[in-house]
């Protein structure tokens, strides 16, 4: 079991929980509130749960040890998350949350096309067969 949580196997199945969690809780909170708005207090409680969690461990004391190269892309990373969740809560705003997230979930087949092309990273042909089934998936999620 130990080495089963120490994998990327346990982490995303638990990132996969979350996610949904995520996505039921956030509909629910911008029921009466601006999506914007939900998304900025959303945004200041992930911000203070992760520097706890940086500062219990100990990690805070390497931040001044990143790479020019590592503040780029992580800041680029952090532009690209703000972004995503204010899409994202604008259409939980507007939408059900049931065909929301699925939508959103899309970023998987998008993954797998720039990680191929710009990461050197390979898909089996299986893989490719995942990866259509999530987008179809998604797809008819959607469809009223």
């Amino acid at each position: 079991m130990r080495a089963l949580a120490g994998g990327w196997v346990f982490w995303s199945l638990l990132a996969a929980v979350f996610a949904a969690a995520t996505a039921i809780l956030a509909k629910v909170g911008v029921r009466d509130t601006p999506s914007d708005l939900a998304t900025l207090v959303r945004t200041l409680v992930v911000v203070t749960f992760a520097g706890l969690i940086v500062i219990a461990t100990g990690q805070w004391r390497g931040v001044g040890e990143l790479a020019p190269r590592t503040w780029l892309f992580l800041g680029l990373s952090g532009l690209a998350t703000g972004a995503s969740w204010l899409c994202y809560f604008r259409a939980l705003k507007l939408g059900d949350a049931a065909r929301v997230a699925p939508l959103d979930k899309l970023s998987v087949v998008l993954v797998a096309l720039l990680g191929t092309a710009f990461l050197g990273e390979q898909l089996s042909a299986k893989n490719w067969l995942g990866v259509a089934m999530i987008a179809g998936g998604a797809v008819l999620v959607a469809l009223q």
